[in-house]
């Protein structure tokens, strides 16, 4: 585990969004989602996820999820992924998205 300063951690922007769209992602090299995630005043995002041995797209649409939005845009084969949804791992390797159970205005900062 590598050790940062505390000001290497303020450096990454996490806000959180609504998932307003979920499309499949066919192009994609692993299977994954095309989503786009309303960030406030940041405005809509989109963000590829290779989340779908655990979410089907109707239990994505509305959910509230944490993103880095201040990564460079990746293009992943026809698309570009403008932010990170940030998930976890679990024991079979699928990603377990970070979400709010509790409505939080869209845009706001994880601190």
């Amino acid at each position: 585990m590598d050790i940062i300063a505390f000001e290497d951690f303020l450096k990454v922007d996490i806000r959180i969004g609504t998932i307003l769209e979920v499309n499949d992602f066919p192009k994609a090299k692993k299977t994954a989602y095309q989503l786009k995630i309303d960030l406030g005043s940041l405005g809509v995002k989109k963000s590829s996820a290779q989340i779908t041995n655990l979410y089907s797209k109707e239990d994505l649409i509305g959910k509230q999820v944490s993103c880095i939005v201040n990564f460079k845009p990746r293009q992943i084969a026809n698309f570009l992924s403008e932010c990170l949804i940030l998930g976890v791992y679990n024991d079979n390797k699928d990603v377990v998205i970070l979400h709010s159970l509790k409505n939080i205005k869209n845009g706001e900062v994880v601190s």
